[in-house]
């Protein structure tokens, strides 16, 4: 059976705090997503998710951290926005970091752990 790359195991980091998960890979997507858009609402389109749970997401994060993680401006006759806090760029950038350093192509222990999921996978049941 021919395996494509979805098919192969991986590593998810996650930040878990009384159990709520405070940051993963989708809060961290999220971050960047506002980041690059300026907007909540574009961003959540974007990643396919809900205004409102986007809001969920990021009050998750907010609660956990010793700050707020996004910024946000009201509308008017400007326009409004948001991105994201200094706060909101450090955990974005020490998130991203920690994954570059547990990349299997880096890292041996993610790669032996990986290799034995992957090896498990390839044997008959």
């Amino acid at each position: 059976m021919t395996r494509t790359r979805h098919d192969r195991p991986g590593l998810q980091i996650r930040l878990v705090a009384d159990r709520d998960v405070v940051l993963g890979p989708g809060k961290a997507a999220l971050l960047e997503a506002i980041d690059a858009s300026g907007s909540i609402a574009a961003a959540s389109r974007t990643l396919g998710l809900s205004y409102k749970k986007a809001w969920q997401l990021i009050d998750t994060m907010n609660r956990h951290l010793p700050g707020p993680v996004v910024t946000t401006a009201s509308g008017g006759n400007q326009r409004g926005g948001a991105g994201l806090t200094p706060l909101g760029r450090e955990v974005v950038e020490r998130y991203r970091a920690l994954q570059r350093t547990l990349d299997a192509a880096h890292c041996e222990e993610a790669r032996s752990l990986l290799a034995l999921v992957d090896r498990r996978q390839a044997t008959p049941h």
